[in-house]
């Protein structure tokens, strides 16, 4: 009621007062116990895009508010938050005094590893009301689908199951993922299995986006990009919720969250269960995810022991062929060739030939999937010595143990380690057969950090870590069209691989003037990896590779206003290669590590109805590695190092409050990604050797020079949202020859959602939504591949593609208590 009459008084008072009088609330933000100044504290203002920082001296200023009645908060890590109705008639100054927080907050987890408002880098937060909004059970990737640069992609076509996300144009095994700090990419590929985190979105407190290089962090080079996720926070109310959706593909989720709130002062425990099933847009294409998460928490006034471990089980057919681009077109002699170049026989053929144009699946064994379970166990120690001084340490495991079966036909024995077969007089070499390819690993490793903040003038920070990596990779056959003399579990190969990961930074700000900040950057990384690879001879036999890079970052912030900031910075960041571009190559062809210089420039400004932000940035890229259908010295279509590459592009965000209903939020990114004297081969089988083609400058594969996303919501009553969503991506090439005959289409993809919640006596809260995912039926295909040869003097070029389900809808019930 209090709110409700001063937002009422605030309104007569405002109709009686100059339409156009612009007033201030300035201010300090103090400590109550000690009353000194606290910088960095975050002041903002609700139902408006105002939020900004207390300077070195604990100052702030909110500008050019109209009168009115505003709500007023202020938060900072170790602090209660403040929070105050503010009847505005007249410049107003008040002093903000928080009080010291009974307990440590989990903020200092992450802080190590993240950027801030005065940071030189551009970035994103979404928040776990944001993640909550959309999560119906598609996976992580899909619910970031609208911040800046951003594509994703599904196999399945509709979310569930395998995956992916690009930022920039750059794949998931150049984007840094962290959880609490802890690395999340696998070792040896270096990219990020979301199918192997189901339902993490329930589980997610926060996600912070930073595109480029970034602030430095652990694990995996961030390498155009870094995904900095936070689990579920202290939270000191006991509550429990249920959550349940159901929709299109049969795709269902059930999820269970509790908490115990804060126990004797002291002590918190969370835990969740999910189910997530669907059935998937292509043929067979199903999924079976389950994953539970449990944290145990001491919280202590100056100490935090944090104790997290997630599991994800995940089951789920094979789609990773994509289809032939004669399918998906419906052409019929297309799809002849197609079958007589690829010698489908009948059964297979029958299949191309009479599946849908857009769900066709080349697989049809039935036990065709992909079976894996991994589990991720934390240890968070944080420790607060003085208001000056903190330090986090944290142990990790992860395990992760499964295979993908897969059905072969007319294969040789000695291939397999496995002797002819004789029956009577005739002799059997090969023939049908099912083949489980495993992998069983283990992580582990430490993290750590020890943070310092004078309060004034510097904030530096001090990390790294430690981390380890043992793969087991081998394979079993488990049924044979002929018997034959092996053991059932007889591995017909083996490898093992370990891989250790090194690295320690220094980043410091200081603040120069009140309205000036500076930062350095300094990572140091360390990479030993020993693996099963071919030596110059050809001998398949155990290498290793040492690497070690130096990671420089600095730049400047400047604030021109309480509200506006421009920044740039320089950085610079190194990749090993991956697995496969060792273990496939020779010491004589192995490719060498990737470098990114990363200039950065930007803008934003943050208003009453207003926000907006602008970013310039120029990549340059040497030897970056990509495809070239170069054959190498093993017989392998290795990734090569081009000598120089770059991406620029202009990235613009903007919010607007056009009514107090009514809001629109939108971001685009124009962008040039370009590859120099790029050479493609091409396999001549009319000759010996691989026919060459140069280009003076191409585009780079997947790099679309468009991307755009819309977000118009509209709350006619308190509690119901509207949101009408867009997505735009322009064309992009499936590889790096800029020809047009290979590539993906530009789409306009358009998404409608309606939240709704209300409270009752008997439940604290019920939600609904609704999402209706692309709305108008928009024939799109999100990703895909090509490959080509010359035979008979003719160049052949086969195109696939992964079609995305067309207008398909989720609808789902949140229960609070």
């Amino acid at each position: 009621m209090h709110y409700l009459k001063t937002i009422f008084t605030g309104s007569l008072l405002a109709a009686s007062t100059m339409a156009f009088a612009q007033l201030n609330i300035s201010g300090k933000v103090l400590s109550k116990k000690s009353g000194e100044s606290i910088p960095g504290a975050t002041v903002s203002i609700d139902h408006t895009f105002i939020a900004t920082q207390s300077k070195s001296d604990g100052s702030f200023e909110v500008k050019n508010l109209k009168p009115g009645a505003y709500v007023l908060h202020v938060s900072f890590i170790g602090y209660g938050t403040f929070s105050d109705s503010i009847l505005l008639n007249e410049n107003k100054t008040m002093n903000v005094e928080l009080e010291e927080s009974a307990v440590m907050m989990d903020e200092v987890i992450v802080s190590s590893t993240r950027a801030d408002q005065k940071s030189a880098m551009t970035y994103t937060t979404i928040s776990k009301e944001q993640i909550a909004e959309q999560n119906l059970g598609q996976d992580l990737p899909y619910l970031l689908n609208q911040q800046p640069s951003v594509v994703t992609t599904s196999d399945a076509g509709a979310g569930v199951g395998y995956t992916g996300i690009r930022i920039r144009g750059i794949d998931a095994t150049r984007v840094n993922v962290t959880i609490n700090g802890i690395p999340v990419n696998d070792a040896e590929s270096q990219g990020t299995y979301w199918v192997d985190l189901p339902d993490i979105a329930s589980s997610i407190d926060n996600i912070q986006l930073q595109r480029g290089v970034g602030t430095s962090t652990n694990g995996a080079g961030a390498f155009g990009g870094s995904l900095n996720i936070q689990t579920t926070k202290l939270n000191p109310e006991g509550y429990a919720e249920w959550n349940s959706s159901y929709g299109s593909l049969n795709t269902m989720k059930n999820t269970v969250n509790v908490g115990s709130g804060l126990i004797a002062d002291k002590f918190a425990v969370d835990a969740r269960l999910s189910k997530i099933s669907s059935e998937g847009f292509i043929d067979r294409a199903k999924s079976d995810l389950r994953s539970y998460y449990l944290s145990a928490g001491y919280y202590g006034k100056k100490n935090i022991i944090k104790f997290i471990t997630f599991t994800g089980y995940e089951e789920t057919y094979q789609a990773w062929y994509g289809i032939p681009q004669s399918r998906l077109k419906g052409d019929e002699p297309g799809m002849n060739d197609y079958i007589m170049n690829n010698y489908l026989d009948a059964e297979e053929a029958s299949n191309l030939l009479n599946s849908g144009s857009r769900t066709y699946n080349p697989y049809s064994y039935s036990n065709q999937v992909d079976h894996y379970v991994q589990s991720y166990y934390q240890l968070h120690f944080s420790h607060e010595f003085n208001r000056n001084w903190n330090s986090n340490v944290a142990l990790h495991y992860t395990k992760g143990k499964g295979y993908y079966e897969e059905f072969k036909k007319g294969q040789s024995f000695s291939d397999y380690g496995l002797p002819d077969v004789f029956i009577g007089s005739d002799t059997i070499s090969g023939g049908n057969l099912v083949r489980r390819r495993w992998l069983d690993n283990d992580f582990y490793g430490t993290t750590f950090s020890l943070q310092y903040n004078s309060l004034k003038k510097l904030s530096a920070v001090l990390g790294g870590a430690w981390n380890n990596y043992t793969g087991l990779h081998y394979g079993e056959i488990i049924w044979a069209q002929y018997a034959v003399n092996s053991d059932i579990h007889q591995h017909y190969y083996n490898d093992t691989a370990n891989k250790s990961d090194f690295n320690i930074f220094l980043k410091a700000n200081y603040a120069v003037t009140k309205k000036l900040n500076v930062f350095a950057d300094l990572q140091y990384r360390m990479v030993n990896y020993s693996f099963l690879g071919f030596d110059d001879s050809l001998r398949n036999i155990e290498q290793s590779a040492a690497l070690s890079f130096l990671n420089p970052k600095a730049g400047i912030n400047y604030e021109l206003s309480a509200n506006t900031s421009v920044y740039a910075s320089y950085s610079v960041g190194n990749k090993e290669p991956g697995r496969d571009d060792y273990t496939q190559s020779t010491p004589s062809s192995r490719p060498k590590h990737e470098t990114l210089n990363d200039l950065e420039i930007g803008y934003r400004h943050s208003g009453k109805k207003a926000m907006w932000a602008l970013n310039a940035y120029y990549m340059d890229y040497r030897n970056q590695l990509v495809l070239t259908g170069e054959i190498n010295d093993v017989g392998a279509y290795n990734r090569t190092n081009v000598a120089r590459s770059y991406r620029e592009g202009i990235e613009a965000e903007f919010g607007l409050k056009i009514l107090k209903s009514l809001s629109w939020n939108a971001n685009i990114t124009l962008s040039k990604n370009k590859i120099k004297n790029f050479k493609e081969f091409i396999d001549n089988y009319d000759s010996t050797a691989q026919s060459v083609i140069i280009y003076k400058e191409s585009d780079i594969a997947f790099s679309p020079s468009v991307i755009a996303g819309s977000t118009i919501t509209f709350e006619p009553v308190k509690n119901l949202k509207f949101s009408f969503i867009s997505k735009y991506v322009g064309k992009q090439y499936l590889d790096n020859t800029s020809n047009e005959e290979r590539r993906l289409d530009a789409f306009f993809v358009n998404d409608l959602r309606i939240n709704y919640s209300v409270k009752t006596k008997f439940i604290p809260e019920i939600g609904f939504t609704l999402a209706v995912n692309n709305l108008f039926g928009e024939q799109y295909e999100s990703n895909g591949y090509t490959w080509g040869y010359i035979a008979g003097g003719k160049h052949t070029v086969e195109n696939f593609y992964f079609p995305q389900a067309g207008t398909n809808y989720l609808a789902g019930l949140t229960l609070k208590f």
